[in-house]
């Protein structure tokens, strides 16, 4: 049972019987065979290591995240409140922001200058009323931003979208096989050179981050297909926006995090970015995978098959999305 935005309770026990799902692939999704391969990467960050032998059966997955006009169905008809959309009611003694509470999520502000890279408070800020309805907050819209990817939702949101349509989240490691698009130990999922021929592969960011970018290239998400697809047909799937998996991240026995957080926990910004929720150790972080807009060589190099990021799974951004796979066979 979650809070409104007016702080009252709002049940959602109605809103996956809005419409009856299934357990076939949709329109938009391609088939992902099963396989075996080397999921994650000695080379780059610690929390990618080391790399392992893993098998993985096949599914059908979507082509491109889920667009804003894909969930924007899925809340007419289920009457569906995301979690940046919801308030958590009065504060209490415990609570040491009651402002921060209130409805909303993370948004990227571009500063004018160089800012430590150790500390994302300097491009960050929770800004009041930013949702999927309105990325920048409450004074911005989606209109005219109908393909590209939903952004602002959280863990549960993606799940809710996922049971919707009769669907679930990949896990890391399908998530990664999908990715690789048959290019097993390849840096990207086009290959290892970043920019073949010269050619912009990702939506990523352009120029030095996070204070200038370069006149090309998008500002912010991209409609998804805006680059090429991988072999096996799949948009996206590094770059444009992070995408939720199922699985608990847990680093690997030894390993340490990275600096570099290219969303950050609300946990470790002292407030900033989330409301004040007490969280239960196993509610720990979820995998996100993919990269963003917002990744750059410079920071954050995170937008190849192998990264991976937890994130607190009640996190909202502007650069966080899904996408939804379906069990079955190619026959489906």
């Amino acid at each position: 049972m979650a809070t409104n935005a007016s702080g009252g309770r709002n049940s959602f026990a109605g809103w996956a019987t809005a419409r009856p799902s299934t357990s076939r692939p949709r329109r938009g999704m391609v088939w992902v065979p099963g396989g075996t391969f080397a999921m994650g990467s000695d080379d780059f960050y610690p929390e990618e290591r080391p790399v392992r032998e893993v098998t993985v059966d096949g599914f059908w997955m979507d082509v491109h995240p889920v667009t804003v006009a894909a969930f924007r169905r899925f809340v007419r008809a289920t009457g569906y409140v995301t979690v940046a959309e919801r308030a958590f009611g009065p504060g209490t003694a415990l609570d040491p922001d009651p402002a921060m509470r209130q409805s909303g999520s993370l948004v990227f502000r571009q500063p004018a200058h160089p800012v430590d890279l150790c500390d994302p408070r300097g491009w960050w800020a929770r800004v009041p009323g930013a949702s999927w309805r309105h990325p920048e907050g409450p004074d911005s819209s989606v209109h005219g931003r109908e393909r590209h990817p939903v952004t602002h939702v959280a863990y549960e949101d993606a799940v809710a979208y996922a049971t919707w349509v009769g669907g679930r989240l990949p896990t890391e490691a399908e998530w990664e096989f999908a990715a690789r698009g048959g290019l097993d130990g390849a840096v990207y999922p086009w290959g290892d050179d970043p920019t073949p021929g010269g050619r912009l592969m990702a939506n990523i960011w352009q120029g030095e981050f996070p204070w200038r970018r370069a006149a090309y290239g998008f500002p912010g998400t991209s409609p998804v297909g805006s680059f090429p697809a991988n072999g096996y047909g799949l948009l996206d799937m590094v770059g444009n926006v992070w995408e939720w998996t199922s699985d608990l991240f847990l680093p690997r026995p030894g390993d340490r995090f990275a600096k570099a957080r290219c969303i950050p926990d609300p946990r470790s910004l002292g407030g900033l970015a989330g409301r004040w929720r007490p969280r239960e150790p196993d509610q720990a972080l979820r995998v996100i995978k993919g990269g963003s807009f917002l990744c750059a060589p410079n920071y954050c190099l995170r937008y190849r098959p192998a990264a991976r990021q937890g994130v607190a799974a009640d996190v909202t951004a502007c650069n966080l999305g899904f996408r939804v796979v379906v069990d079955g066979s190619a026959a489906s």
